[in-house]
């Protein structure tokens, strides 16, 4: 328990802290910085399979024609998911990541029930119903959806409710998903450099050591998570992963100045509400029910 808490912790505390290491390449655009951490998330992780010796189970993660599809679909989802996040990270709206993936828990029940064919009960329709308050607060005020928010959240439902298809590791999953994408990655970073448009040659010698340690900030906490849901019970699990978009929602407000007034209060406060109400009336049904297992399996991340 106490290591499967430990690696829970380290999972969701660099996730949290994920917005601090892109803000560092702030002059680089999402799109190449999305190049970069698709690239050196395939290195890394053929570096792990090689010492490991798990080549041999790549083939078998992808034996038939629709774990291929799914996979493909996981590829685009979580790349969609990944240039999303840093571009909102790089552009001050930190706060609305934050608010995202308080969202995901939610928008993942939701999906259980319309594609899943799960039953909920009363107490969680009310969580999802206080949710979609909360957003449409934040919508009626600004004017807009928030659409940040709500497309990491959905990128992120869709991710986890296609990878349920492929019956694989997190890292071999991961090895799969960045090998689809990393000729077009590949490609894109040798035009800029050809074009000279890239911005890599303009950066500093520490920040392209990070740039090419994204692969590890990828990788290891996908790595801790999978860990953790081994060892844990799948509610402390799903109470330790707000841990994340708290972290961010600190920073976003203390440390990078962005306003949170008292429409964010409301519209944050509705969802905590709905995360309350979801968690009581989830511990409440017998730890081994299927929707357990199905919010298990989308939790499981890139």
């Amino acid at each position: 328990m106490r290591k499967g808490v430990f690696y829970a912790v380290g999972a969701y505390l660099a996730w949290g802290l994920l917005p601090l290491y892109w803000k560092v390449f702030q002059e680089m655009a999402a799109w190449e910085i999305l190049a970069h951490r698709i690239v050196w998330s395939l290195v890394f992780v053929a570096v792990l399979l090689f010492v490991t010796k798990r080549w041999l189970q790549m083939r078998k993660a992808i034996s038939t024609a629709k774990e291929r599809g799914a996979l493909l679909l996981c590829s685009l989802f979580i790349s969609a998911n990944w240039l999303i996040f840093i571009w909102a990270v790089n552009n001050g709206n930190v706060l609305e990541t934050s608010l995202g993936y308080y969202i995901n828990p939610l928008l993942n029940v939701l999906f259980g029930v319309l594609f899943l064919k799960e039953r909920l009960g009363k107490g969680q329709w009310m969580a999802i119903a206080l949710a979609a308050a909360g957003v449409s607060v934040m919508t009626a005020h600004y004017g807009r959806v928030p659409w940040v928010a709500i497309s990491l959240a959905l990128t992120f439902a869709c991710y986890g409710l296609v990878k349920k298809l492929i019956k694989t590791d997190a890292i071999i999953s991961l090895a799969w998903e960045t090998l689809v994408v990393a000729p077009v990655a590949l490609g894109y970073l040798v035009t800029l450099h050809v074009s000279g448009t890239d911005t890599l040659s303009h950066v500093t010698g520490w920040q392209i050591a990070l740039l090419t340690l994204s692969g590890v900030a990828t990788a290891l906490p996908l790595f801790w998570f999978a860990q953790a849901a081994k060892l844990l019970p799948l509610s402390t699990v799903g109470f330790i992963q707000y841990l994340a978009p708290s972290i961010s929602l600190f920073m976003a407000v203390f440390l990078f100045g962005e306003t949170f007034g008292g429409v964010h209060l409301v519209s944050f406060g509705l969802i905590w509400s709905a995360l309350f109400v979801y968690t009581v009336s989830s511990m409440r049904k017998k730890p081994g029910s299927a929707q357990q297992q199905v919010e298990l399996a989308i939790k499981k991340e890139a």
